[in-house]
């Protein structure tokens, strides 16, 4: 016995040397899930020869996301999962692993793992097809036929290999149809015999055969397919038409290791149907189709964005960019209501351009202007405005007692220093001494260095604000405090 098993463990590397038909590799797109019977009803022996059977049955496709996602589950007293739809990305991470797999032994609890089944293969968000692989002896299955038929209800299509003493009448029922090709009962010696039809019948469900859309504008379209073909002597025949005009087809020949195409000259605001079929001297393959609707013709500029706001400078830009179909922009800006307008010019490569020079707290009138290479021009105009600007604020203030009584003070000089550029005066605000402690103020022109201020309530606040053009400016408050054995201003 033990030479009959270092007999297929020398299969098993001369598997992994057998060069990949390339006619598989990208055909594909779905999730397999591996229910490998792992009791103790089979023999050592067996089990080795289903792991080298499904290892070399899984060995040509592409793995991962996209492609075909593989997990394997084993069924004993207690099922396991081996691994998951995410964890082996490419066949050498696949193959080593399935290589490490050790029997579990036990009873045949494949109910149980239907249930983790059903939970890998149906409570998922990725919408693929989905294949359950059930590779088992047959013997006490228990009852199946309950989560099998819930799988399959579920869109899960469910293959066997089952060894030549399975229960053939529960497989039969619990299979997805045709049996002729779903259903496979085989003497576990001569269980490779079956490996390219069960291959085909499983290409046959996760086949991605899709043709798709994958950039549009409105006068192009880039259409995107799995490779199925080689290099050699097979070809694409692509054509596509106008629906709305059927009569004008184009067609074109593609290399047979193509993938994508893009489709010019495309009319704005129309459907059209593309169609792709594979052309090879070894198989026969579906034509593809697929509708698309192009696009409403936007010409520049179709939007214009304000950023970049500033007091003195607002940011323009506009889309879309159309270098072949613009021969040049023009920006008119100018400040509403005023008459004075100014010009920038800019080449068709620039979609954005940096107004500066503009008045604080202003609004603008901006007007974007392309001239089209057929001599038509398009424009967009928005309103802007510029930022306030940031008003100054007192540069210092001091309190100093001019006359004190024992109940406080009743005179104060009050002395600042402000930034005179634009400066139009002062504000000054404190509270004064009287039964109810009111607060007053007052305007002092810009000239003004100091004032003083008599009868102050104890512990007031005195307040001196800046007062430009545009507006008030941060100003500077002390309070003056009094105490009856002493006092303090600050």
């Amino acid at each position: 016995m033990k030479s009959v098993f270092l007999r297929y463990v020398f299969l098993w590397v001369t598997l992994q040397m057998i060069a990949v038909p390339a006619t598989v590799l990208n055909c594909c797109e779905g999730d397999i899930l591996l229910l490998l019977d792992s009791s103790g009803s089979i023999a050592n022996y067996e089990f080795s020869r289903l792991l080298f059977f499904a290892a070399d049955l899984l060995r040509p496709f592409s793995l991962g996301r996209g492609h075909v996602r593989v997990g394997l589950l084993q069924v004993g007293t207690d099922p396991h999962l081996e691994f998951g739809f995410d964890v082996h990305s490419n066949q050498e991470s696949l193959q080593s692993a399935m290589q490490g797999i050790r029997q579990l032994k036990g009873d045949t609890n494949t109910e149980a793992a239907l249930g983790i089944a059903r939970e890998l293969l149906t409570e998922t968000d990725v919408k693929v097809p989905k294949i359950l692989l059930w590779l088992t002896d047959g013997v006490q299955p228990g009852d199946v036929d309950r989560p099998m038929s819930e799988l399959k209800t579920r869109g899960v299509s469910v293959l066997i290999v089952s060894t030549v003493h399975g229960n053939y009448q529960v497989l039969k029922r619990v299979v997805t149809p045709p049996l002729d090709s779903h259903l496979y009962t085989v003497d576990i010696d001569n269980i490779d015999i079956i490996t390219e039809d069960l291959r085909k019948a499983m290409i046959e469900i996760i086949r991605a055969e899709r043709l798709r859309v994958v950039d549009l504008t409105s006068h192009s379209a880039v259409l995107q397919w799995r490779p199925v073909l080689s290099e050699d002597s097979s070809y694409y025949e692509l054509w596509y038409k106008s629906v709305s005009k059927p009569g004008r087809e184009i067609r074109r020949t593609l290399m047979g290791d193509s993938s994508r195409a893009e489709l010019k000259n495309l009319q704005p605001d129309t459907t059209y149907t593309a169609s792709l079929r594979p052309e090879s001297n070894q198989a026969v393959f579906n034509t593809l189709t697929v509708t698309f609707t192009t696009f409403p013709d936007v010409l520049s500029p179709a939007v214009v964005h304000l950023s970049d706001h500033g007091p003195r400078q607002i940011r323009v830009s506009w889309g879309p960019l159309q270098p072949a179909r613009v021969l040049q922009y023009t920006v008119e800006y100018g400040a509403i209501p005023s008459s004075h307008v100014r010009t920038v010019t800019l080449p068709r490569q620039k979609n954005s351009t940096l107004l500066t020079g503009l008045e604080p707290g202003t609004q603008y009138l901006v007007t974007v202007t392309a001239l089209q290479v057929d001599g038509k021009e398009r424009a967009m105009s928005v309103r802007a405005c510029t930022l306030a600007e940031a008003l100054p604020a007192l540069i210092d203030l001091q309190l100093e007692p001019v006359k004190q009584q024992d109940l406080g003070v009743e005179e104060m000089q009050v002395k600042w220093q402000a930034y005179q550029g634009g400066l139009r005066g002062y504000w000054i605000k404190w509270e004064t001494e009287n039964p109810h402690s009111t607060t007053s103020s007052m305007y002092l022109p810009p000239s003004s260095r100091s004032t003083q201020l008599t009868h102050l309530a104890p512990n007031s606040r005195v307040c001196v604000s800046p007062i430009y053009s545009s507006g008030r400016g941060d100003g500077l408050c002390c309070t003056a405090t009094t105490h009856r054995d002493s006092r303090q201003w600050g």
